[in-house]
């Protein structure tokens, strides 16, 4: 039931080996989590995404779809990770001039488990999608300051981070 060990990790068992935590005895409840990421590029770069100056394409429309992807792929990726049955996916950005951009995801379930790995993993990869894209610009971007804004739901009920 995903009970934790001595050192306090729920993924660790007895003898210290990796399991993925048994949640059949969890109730189901409404579970919610929002995830940011951050990627700093030179100014030209942040303009040219703004305008859909990219020759790639639209940059914000792929990588709001990559980020929903990648929430929904998120237990392919993470080993211990529960697949989820999603009710919600959400992906918006906070252009942040002269030269920051702010990636937002928002995931909901109706379940037994939370939703922050979903999150935190549809931020990463819309980060990741909007270096792709731009890489042919602005090799030097920086992806930072991905982390868990918040999360509600299950047992041990909301959190919020310090901004």
């Amino acid at each position: 039931m995903g009970a934790m060990n001595e050192s306090g990790l729920t993924h660790i068992d007895e003898r210290g080996q990796a399991n993925m935590v048994d949640v059949a005895g969890k109730a189901v409840t409404t579970r919610r989590a929002v995830a940011e990421s951050q990627i700093r590029m030179q100014p030209e770069t942040l303009s040219a995404i703004e305008n859909n100056a990219i020759g790639k394409g639209e940059v914000l429309a792929t990588a709001r779809i990559a980020g929903i992807q990648g929430a929904k792929r998120c237990a392919d990726l993470i080993p211990l990770c529960h697949p989820l049955p999603l009710t919600k996916v959400a992906v918006q950005f906070d252009v942040r001039p002269p030269d920051t951009l702010v990636i937002q995801a928002e995931c909901r379930v109706e379940g037994k488990t939370g939703v922050e790995m979903e999150a935190l993993t549809a931020a990463t990869v819309a980060a990741l999608t909007i270096y792709d894209m731009c890489k042919a610009v602005d090799r030097g971007m920086v992806i930072t300051r991905t982390r868990l804004l918040h999360k509600s739901g299950g047992k041990s009920g909301t959190w919020e981070a310090q901004r």
